[in-house]
């Protein structure tokens, strides 16, 4: 923070212009994004609220885990997949399906190929 400075006359001077602060303790913080989740172990957070608005500050050990996509395959797809080249296997239709992420027109040629 600021050099020289005693942390209760910062702390003081922090709550004269309206900003609290306070520690949260927490064992694991986990940010969710569309490709990746961010991991944060043995967190060191300070919430602080100014003016009405809230804020945290995080550190620790980060991190980045790539998410896996799940592709759900429809009855829908595998039942226009097994229309299309004659297969009547739905397992086999299912495993083309996931194997193409879910690409219709993919999984056709793989199984008709």
């Amino acid at each position: 923070m600021m050099p020289n400075v005693d942390p209760r006359t910062l702390k003081n001077m922090m709550a004269k212009m309206g900003i609290k602060s306070s520690e949260i303790e927490a064992v694991r913080v986990v940010i969710e994004c569309n490709d990746k989740d961010i991991v944060i172990d043995s967190p060191q957070i300070m919430q602080i609220e100014a003016q009405g608005s809230v804020s945290f500050q995080i550190s620790g050990n980060i991190q980045e885990k790539p998410k896996s996509v799940k592709m759900e395959v429809t009855d829908e797809d595998i039942q226009m997949v097994m229309e299309k080249t004659g297969v009547t296997d739905r397992e086999k239709v299912k495993k083309a399906l996931e194997d193409a992420n879910g690409d219709i027109a993919q999984a056709i040629v793989s199984l008709t190929g």
